[in-house]
């Protein structure tokens, strides 16, 4: 496991990113054709393997904005991060970020690093305490999410945060805009979405 220098502090220098320790994960295969629903729960499903805007989906599922608490934007050259081999589409030099999300009431739903080309990341993040989507929107910017695996695993330091306790659900993927990678993202979703989701049964992973 990764473990940045303090996640809980907003000022400190992340030197690193929050990957899990998979007990179980797909690839494209599994997130075309989905899982059974044993497994993980059709809505549960729909955040996880579609291709929708996690952020607007969170706003929809609470009544409340997402917001971002930004956590890390550190530059890493050419560097692969231990990220997954996705990353290798993303021209570099690259930029991290790492953020958040959560609701205006400040209850964490999910945690997300990002990679970004560093000559365009202030081009589609100009205002980095906005959700990539409302980022991308503001710019009317067309993009295709590529879901491109899903992970169910631990992470002590996400527990800790999240205040709850895991394995959790993740996935990774790229954005595509006019053909071309802009982006890859790796997030984590918190358990207290289960209020919204639907409960999940950890014996049947």
């Amino acid at each position: 496991m990764i473990i940045t220098t303090d996640l809980g502090n907003e000022g400190a220098i992340a030197t690193s990113w929050n990957a899990l320790q998979p007990i179980w994960q797909g690839g494209a295969e599994v997130v075309r054709s989905g899982l059974p629903h044993q497994q993980l729960p059709p809505a549960w499903q729909i955040l996880l393997l579609g291709d929708g805007s996690p952020t607007r989906h969170l706003q929809l599922l609470t009544g409340e904005p997402t917001e971002v608490d930004v956590i890390d934007m550190s530059a890493i050259g050419m560097d692969d991060d231990r990220a997954p081999s996705s990353l290798q589409a993303v021209p570099g030099p690259r930029v991290r970020r790492q953020v958040w999300l959560r609701t205006a009431s400040g209850q964490r739903l999910a945690y997300a690093t990002s990679w970004w080309e560093a000559r365009h990341v202030d081009e589609y993040l100009e205002n980095k305490s906005l959700p990539i989507w409302a980022s991308l929107a503001k710019l009317r910017t067309e993009l295709y999410r590529d879901v491109q695996g899903i992970y169910y695993g631990d992470s002590p330091v996400l527990a800790q945060a999240f205040g709850e306790a895991g394995p959790f659900w993740g996935r990774h993927y790229l954005f595509w805009h006019h053909g071309q990678p802009l982006t890859l993202i790796y997030e984590v979703f918190s358990p207290y979405l289960q209020q919204y989701l639907g409960k999940l049964d950890r014996d049947k992973v």
